[in-house]
Protein backbone atom coordinates (compact mmCIF):
# COMPACT_ATOMS: atom_id res chain seq x y z
CA UNK A 1 0.00 0.00 0.00
CA UNK A 2 0.96 3.89 -0.90
CA UNK A 3 1.52 6.29 1.54
CA UNK A 4 0.22 9.83 0.34
CA UNK A 5 1.02 13.14 0.99
CA UNK A 6 -1.71 15.88 1.47
CA UNK A 7 -1.33 20.12 1.74
CA UNK A 8 -2.79 20.95 4.29
CA UNK A 9 -2.67 24.59 3.50
CA UNK A 10 -4.74 23.83 0.37
CA UNK A 11 -7.81 22.17 1.71
CA UNK A 12 -11.37 22.34 0.79
CA UNK A 13 -13.65 24.11 3.18
CA UNK A 14 -15.39 21.35 5.89
CA UNK A 15 -18.74 23.37 6.29
CA UNK A 16 -20.23 22.17 3.62
CA UNK A 17 -19.56 18.43 4.11
CA UNK A 18 -20.40 18.92 7.74
CA UNK A 19 -23.81 20.33 6.68
CA UNK A 20 -24.19 17.68 4.45
CA UNK A 21 -24.16 14.94 7.00
CA UNK A 22 -26.24 17.26 9.62
CA UNK A 23 -28.69 16.47 7.09
CA UNK A 24 -28.63 12.89 8.11
CA UNK A 25 -28.74 13.58 12.14
CA UNK A 26 -25.20 12.41 12.16
CA UNK A 27 -22.75 14.83 13.99
CA UNK A 28 -18.99 15.15 13.92
CA UNK A 29 -17.54 16.64 17.12
CA UNK A 30 -13.58 15.07 18.74
CA UNK A 31 -13.81 12.42 20.92
CA UNK A 32 -13.52 13.07 24.63
CA UNK A 33 -11.83 11.03 27.24
CA UNK A 34 -14.76 9.55 29.02
CA UNK A 35 -15.89 7.90 25.77
CA UNK A 36 -12.28 6.17 25.02
CA UNK A 37 -13.47 3.18 25.87
CA UNK A 38 -16.18 2.68 24.13
CA UNK A 39 -14.68 3.90 20.89
CA UNK A 40 -11.86 1.46 21.13
CA UNK A 41 -13.94 -1.35 21.84
CA UNK A 42 -15.84 -0.72 18.76
CA UNK A 43 -13.34 0.60 16.54
CA UNK A 44 -11.85 -2.84 17.15
CA UNK A 45 -14.60 -4.94 17.16
CA UNK A 46 -15.73 -2.95 13.59
CA UNK A 47 -12.17 -2.81 12.40
CA UNK A 48 -9.75 -4.51 13.77
CA UNK A 49 -7.24 -4.44 17.32
CA UNK A 50 -4.51 -2.64 15.48
CA UNK A 51 -6.76 0.16 14.46
CA UNK A 52 -8.05 -0.35 18.21
CA UNK A 53 -4.61 0.58 19.32
CA UNK A 54 -3.95 3.52 17.28
CA UNK A 55 -7.39 4.88 18.17
CA UNK A 56 -6.34 4.40 22.00
CA UNK A 57 -3.62 6.28 21.54
CA UNK A 58 -5.15 9.54 19.57
CA UNK A 59 -7.50 9.49 22.38
CA UNK A 60 -4.03 9.95 24.81
CA UNK A 61 -3.41 13.14 22.55
CA UNK A 62 -4.31 16.39 24.16
CA UNK A 63 -6.53 17.69 22.98
CA UNK A 64 -7.74 14.42 21.65
CA UNK A 65 -6.84 13.46 17.98
CA UNK A 66 -9.50 11.48 17.20
CA UNK A 67 -13.32 12.86 16.08
CA UNK A 68 -16.27 10.98 15.86
CA UNK A 69 -19.40 10.58 13.96
CA UNK A 70 -22.51 9.98 15.86
CA UNK A 71 -26.14 9.08 15.13
CA UNK A 72 -28.80 9.15 17.64
CA UNK A 73 -26.12 9.09 20.15
CA UNK A 74 -24.08 5.83 18.69
CA UNK A 75 -21.03 5.72 17.32
CA UNK A 76 -21.33 5.33 13.56
CA UNK A 77 -17.55 6.76 12.44
CA UNK A 78 -14.34 7.94 13.60
CA UNK A 79 -10.74 9.48 12.18
CA UNK A 80 -7.59 10.04 14.31
CA UNK A 81 -4.31 11.70 13.28
CA UNK A 82 -0.88 11.61 14.85
CA UNK A 83 -1.59 7.92 16.19
CA UNK A 84 0.77 6.05 14.35
CA UNK A 85 3.58 8.95 13.88
CA UNK A 86 3.71 12.41 14.03
CA UNK A 87 1.83 13.80 11.13
CA UNK A 88 -0.14 10.91 10.00
CA UNK A 89 -4.15 10.99 9.19
CA UNK A 90 -5.47 7.40 10.06
CA UNK A 91 -6.86 5.39 11.00
CA UNK A 92 -10.31 6.40 9.87
CA UNK A 93 -13.59 4.43 9.11
CA UNK A 94 -17.47 4.60 9.06
CA UNK A 95 -19.85 1.66 9.94
CA UNK A 96 -21.02 0.32 6.68
CA UNK A 97 -24.59 0.64 6.88
CA UNK A 98 -23.85 5.12 7.62
CA UNK A 99 -21.45 4.67 4.14
CA UNK A 100 -22.91 7.21 1.17
CA UNK A 101 -23.89 9.85 3.34
CA UNK A 102 -20.08 11.78 3.50
CA UNK A 103 -19.56 11.33 6.63
CA UNK A 104 -16.14 9.71 5.69
CA UNK A 105 -15.07 12.91 3.88
CA UNK A 106 -16.67 15.09 7.00
CA UNK A 107 -14.17 13.42 9.39
CA UNK A 108 -11.38 13.59 6.89
CA UNK A 109 -11.63 17.14 6.64
CA UNK A 110 -12.15 17.73 10.22
CA UNK A 111 -9.14 16.19 11.21
CA UNK A 112 -6.99 17.59 8.67
CA UNK A 113 -8.23 21.15 9.38
CA UNK A 114 -7.07 20.34 12.78
CA UNK A 115 -3.67 19.01 11.89
CA UNK A 116 -3.62 22.33 10.17
CA UNK A 117 -4.53 24.69 13.07
CA UNK A 118 -2.02 22.64 15.18
CA UNK A 119 0.81 23.61 13.27
CA UNK A 120 1.14 20.89 10.35
CA UNK A 121 1.45 21.98 6.63
CA UNK A 122 1.25 18.57 5.29
CA UNK A 123 -0.20 15.20 6.39
CA UNK A 124 0.72 11.89 5.29
CA UNK A 125 -1.75 9.03 5.35
CA UNK A 126 0.01 5.86 5.40
CA UNK A 127 -0.30 2.74 3.60
CA UNK A 128 -3.70 4.27 1.76
CA UNK A 129 -6.85 2.48 0.84
CA UNK A 130 -8.64 4.53 -1.71
CA UNK A 131 -5.90 6.05 -3.32
CA UNK A 132 -8.20 7.27 -6.12
CA UNK A 133 -10.78 8.95 -3.48
CA UNK A 134 -7.72 10.60 -1.27
CA UNK A 135 -6.78 12.22 -4.61
CA UNK A 136 -9.70 13.67 -5.74
CA UNK A 137 -10.95 14.58 -1.90
CA UNK A 138 -7.93 16.82 -0.93
CA UNK A 139 -5.91 16.70 -3.98
CA UNK A 140 -3.29 14.09 -2.16
CA UNK A 141 -0.50 12.67 -3.63
CA UNK A 142 1.50 9.67 -3.81
CA UNK A 143 4.99 9.51 -2.18
CA UNK A 144 7.45 7.44 -4.44
CA UNK A 145 9.02 4.40 -3.12
CA UNK A 146 6.76 4.68 -0.14
CA UNK A 147 5.81 0.79 0.18
CA UNK A 148 6.12 -0.99 1.92
CA UNK A 149 5.76 1.89 4.70
CA UNK A 150 6.28 2.61 8.09
CA UNK A 151 4.28 -0.89 8.79
CA UNK A 152 6.78 -2.97 7.41
CA UNK A 153 7.74 -5.39 9.86
CA UNK A 154 4.58 -5.01 12.33
CA UNK A 155 3.65 -7.71 14.90
CA UNK A 156 0.21 -9.07 13.90
CA UNK A 157 -1.63 -11.65 15.42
Amino acid sequence: MTDLLVRLYALPDASPDLARVREHNVDIRRGIAPEKHIVTQWVGATFGPHWASETDVAFNRSPVSCWLATFENRLVGFACWDASYKAYFGPTGVDEAQRGKGIGKALLLVCLHDMYAAGYAYAIIGAAGPIDWYKQTVGAIEIPDSTPSIYRGMLRK
